[in-house]
């Protein structure tokens, strides 16, 4: 069963989901990526991990919280799996090329396959793609809109065009 949770943040509601103690998605509930809510869906932001989703978003936002401590369980192919665990590592305040984000996932010389994958990380911010960028420097395409990933690197101070 999909319990979820709509989730107010500075930079506009999150759709958060969950199956079991594992939280499945978090979405911009204004963008095309975002699921519609299913009939046989429950809404319970008291469910442990929609509950502690939001707890960790609060913190994220007011400058308390640098990484993400929740049972995260995506649904996606192996490669996107590698992807989204190798964006997991980039550290809060620093970017990485999708070229470096392919290598580190097992697959050199596929960043637009990367940049795919990246696309489809069903958990923003948690998963921070928002951390992801082209090969020199610059902002490039984000499920949440350009204008949110250029705020979440602002909130994090992280230096774009210095690239890991």
């Amino acid at each position: 069963m999909i319990r979820y949770a709509r989730i107010v943040t500075p930079i506009g509601t999150l759709l958060a989901t969950a199956v079991g103690a594992g939280l499945t998605g978090l979405y911009y509930e204004d963008k095309s990526h975002a699921p519609a809510v299913g009939a046989d869906w429950v809404e319970d932001s008291a469910a442990p991990a929609l509950r502690e989703c939001a707890r960790q978003l609060r913190e994220y936002f007011g400058g308390a919280r640098k990484s993400f401590d929740l049972p995260l369980a995506p649904e996606g192919s192996e490669f996107q799996r590698k992807v989204w665990i190798e964006i997991a590592r980039i550290p809060y305040g620093e970017t990485l090329t999708y070229a470096e984000l392919a290598k580190r996932a097992g697959a050199p010389g596929s960043a637009r396959a990367a940049g795919a994958a990246t696309g489809r990380n069903p958990i923003s911010i948690v998963v921070p793609c928002h951390r992801v960028v082209g090969s020199d420097g610059r902002l490039t395409g984000y499920a949440g809109g350009v204008d949110r990933k250029a705020k979440l690197l602002e909130i994090e101070d992280a230096r774009v065009g210095a690239l890991v």
